[in-house]
């Protein structure tokens, strides 16, 4: 296997998803508890990186495996059928990322304590029930959600809970400003999804996935897809008049031409190879800047 075959694999592009909520949650750790903790984060982020790679092969596998298109997806879309890979191979390979994640993970809570074994084993669930099962999550119209929930908040939570678990407090209004601050990540995590759904919704019904796409539609799918940005710019303006993020998370509002542009380009057309990357875009550009903007106001 090439090392560009397994980075398509892994789906390396869609890795932003899980590392910018990291640095996020070690950035509202830094500016509301004035607390980091580098040995924890490392180990979580080889930890988390590690099996989210798992998750997406594992993802590929099922979908060879269970891919009722036996001619056209299964032998000429899906990467083990394209690029003819061992699904052993793929197995044995997934398998030992989730094992190596699993005992990091043990350490984390001999460290940290119990709190992280119960998030890591939702999140743990999430990933191997995404794609696995005789209804995977990817599958459901709930996919969305568990993509957004786990990925965009849990990943945060982890990273914040790990760098300042000595002062952590397990109370609904900690949970609600660590929701508040991730919710634009989750939003847009979850949006990734939905344009994925919306550009493979006849593939997807012809391999009998029922997606929330085909409850709701193309229409108001892609009404939902431009609520959700709408919705992760307002929260952005919002969390520091909340106290939990510096005033410079408002220059991410620079970026709103462009992620107007992005959206309207899958509003006109819904194409895989041409406008599922719009889905992208707006991930990467709008979870880098809110990131970027964040570890600015921390420090000037």
């Amino acid at each position: 296997m090439s090392l560009n075959v397994f980075l398509e694999l892994v789906e390396i592009k869609a890795k932003t998803a899980s590392v910018v909520p990291f640095f996020l949650g070690m950035a509202f750790s830094l500016y509301y508890f004035h607390s980091l903790n580098w040995p924890l984060a490392i180990i979580f982020f080889v930890a988390m990186f590690l099996f989210n790679m798992a998750v997406d092969m594992l993802d590929n596998y099922n979908d060879y495996n269970h891919a009722v298109d036996q001619q056209n997806y299964k032998q000429k879309t899906n990467i083990i059928g394209r690029e003819r890979l061992s699904p052993r191979l793929v197995l044995t390979l997934l398998v030992t990322f989730s094992v190596v994640a699993a005992l990091l993970g043990c350490w984390l809570v001999y460290r940290a304590g119990w709190p992280v074994l119960w998030m890591g084993m939702f999140c743990f669930a999430v990933g191997i029930l995404y794609s696995s099962g005789p209804h995977p999550l990817s599958s459901l119209p709930c996919g969305e959600l568990a993509s957004g929930f786990t990925m965009g908040f849990m990943i945060v939570l982890l990273s914040v809970y790990l760098n300042a678990y000595q002062q952590f407090e397990w109370n609904w209004a900690t949970l609600w400003r660590v929701f508040i601050v991730a919710l634009p990540d989750e939003l847009w995590i979850s949006n990734l999804m939905l344009a994925n759904n919306i550009c493979d919704a006849q593939e997807d019904d012809d391999n009998q996935r029922t997606t929330i796409v085909h409850f709701i539609g193309k229409r108001n799918a892609l009404i939902a897809f431009s609520a959700k940005n709408v919705l992760a710019f307002a929260m952005i303006i919002v969390s520091p008049f909340l106290k939990i993020a510096p005033m410079t998370v408002w220059l991410t509002l620079v970026i709103l031409p462009f992620t107007y542009h992005q959206n309207k380009l899958l509003m006109q057309k819904q194409v895989k190879s041409e406008t599922f990357i719009c889905g992208v875009k707006i991930l990467l550009v709008g979870s880098l800047a809110q990131l970027l903007t964040y570890w600015l106001g921390i420090v000037i």
